[in-house]
Parts: structure tokens; C-alpha cells; sequence
């Protein structure tokens, strides 16, 4: 397989705050907007790539404040989601999608299996490898650890206007996601969605499902809306408005 990648292409994970003391692994899935050099502009302008549909507005930079502040380590993904999405099975529903919110993107149109391979191999693999990792090391000696996978969503979507101004996504392990729901609800100011806007229970959602579940953490995803977070500044004082809420259903979690 010929590597995608080339010399000057951005790396495909990033990590901040690796040797971080928080029982805490912290994740952005759709933390970058890059697409390899050998893929163009996908054959969409660089403005709707900058659109929800190319990466998590605000999703990085409200989770590495989120890192600082709970000293926590972080793992970010490197490229565009519309090359393939690390939060979705490679190759299945949404992986590589050739229409994402009535954009259509020319170069997905159509790719063989080979292709769909050589994106994941360059993109999508790395990433999730250094997921495990890191995991690997963090629970080193039996030590219990958290994951939590930072995401930002549309204030609207089909029409309709979304209310939560964050979200808990969680499958069927309540350990994390329920002191989470609780501790966010204590601030009267915050519509708190329990699996809104989206749901961790769909068949599609991938990283929860491939590194907690298999290693029985706590875990859930953290939607935040896009128009709350939409400057570095803004991104950044929400994390430090979640953060607190985030530890204390950490050590509720572990204890």
C-alpha cells in the first residue's frame, strides 16, 4: 500500500500533557481540519472544510485547557474527519462520507476498499494506536483510569434549533456519565442533554466502543455547543467551567 502521507503533511495525533497525573484520559476525535497533501481540498473551498462537516469547532481547544486544568493527558486526532472519521468504523457508516450536511465531497465519491485502507493506515490508525498506548501506560501496575472523548456540535441541525448547551453521551456503563449528568445539573444556567444531541448507544460510534468497554472504564463523550466555543477564548473558559464538574465525576467514578 502506497503511504498517503508525505514529507510536510501534519502528523496524524497529537498529545498534550502526556505525563499528566489525573486518572484521566482525555480525547478529541475531530480535533483538526487538515487534509494530506496527496487529497487536495477534498474538491470543497477551504470554507466548508471550516464548517462543523470538516472538524469539532472549538473541540480541541476547549479540551486542552480542559487537560491543563485537571492535568490530564490528551490525545487529539490530526486530520479532517471528512478523510475519515476516527469516531467512526473504518469503512462503515459515515467513515468517509460522500455527502456530509448537503456538502458534496467529490473525493469520497466512490472509493474502493484500497483507498478507504490507505486513508485509515495513514490517518485513523495511528491515532487510535496511540490511544491504546496510552492507556497501556496509565493503568500500568492496575491503576483505575477514566476516558472522556471531548466533541463540539451545530446549534442547529434539519431545522431545528438545539437547546442543550452540553451533552453526555454514554452507553450502558454509568460510572462516569451519571455523577457527570449530576454534577453539570447543579448549575441552573446549563441545559444538560443525558445522549443529546447525539447518542453513544448508535451502532456507528467507534472509540468509546473500541478502548473503554473492552478495558471496563468509566468513559462517555462530552458534546459542547458550537456557538458557545466558537473563539479560542470562548473554548477555553469552558473548559475551565467544565473542568470541576469533570473531576469530581472522575473521583465519584473511581471510588
Amino acid at each position: 500500500m502506497q503511504p498517503l502521507l508525505r514529507p510536510g503533511d501534519p502528523p496524524p495525533f497529537s498529545v498534550f500533557n502526556e505525563q499528566g497525573k489525573a486518572p484521566l484520559l482525555l480525547l478529541c476525535d475531530h480535533a483538526s481540519k487538515a487534509v494530506p497533501q496527496a487529497l487536495g481540498d477534498l474538491g470543497i473551498p477551504a470554507s466548508e472544510l471550516a464548517r462543523h462537516i470538516g472538524w469539532d469547532i472549538g473541540g480541541l481547544d476547549a479540551a486542552i485547557e480542559l487537560a491543563k486544568a485537571l492535568d490530564a493527558p490528551l490525545v487529539s486526532s490530526g486530520y479532517s474527519r471528512l478523510v475519515i472519521d476516527c469516531n467512526r468504523w473504518p469503512g462503515g457508516e459515515g467513515s468517509t462520507p460522500e455527502v456530509s450536511d448537503k456538502t458534496v465531497v467529490p473525493a469520497n465519491k466512490g472509493l474502493t476498499k484500497e483507498q478507504v485502507d490507505a486513508r485509515a493506515e495513514a490517518c485513523f490508525w495511528p491515532y487510535h494506536r496511540e490511544v491504546d498506548r496510552l492507556l497501556d501506560a496509565m493503568s500500568e501496575g492496575g491503576r483505575q483510569v477514566c476516558m472522556l472523548v471531548m466533541h463540539s456540535f451545530t446549534p442547529s441541525m434539519n431545522d431545528f434549533d438545539r437547546p442543550w448547551h452540553v451533552g453526555v453521551l454514554w452507553n450502558d456503563d454509568p460510572r462516569l456519565p451519571e455523577p457527570l449528568l449530576a454534577e453539570l445539573r447543579r448549575d441552573e444556567s446549563l441545559v444538560v442533554g443525558d445522549n443529546e444531541p447525539y447518542s453513544a448507544r448508535d451502532p456507528y460510534e467507534y472509540t468509546l466502543t473500541a478502548h473503554a468497554q473492552p478495558r471496563a472504564l468509566p468513559h462517555c463523550s462530552l458534546e459542547v455547543r458550537q456557538d458557545l466555543i466558537g473563539t479560542t477564548e470562548e473554548a477555553q473558559a469552558w473548559g475551565r467551567r467544565l473542568a470541576p464538574a469533570i473531576s469530581s465525576a472522575v473521583r465519584k467514578a473511581l471510588s
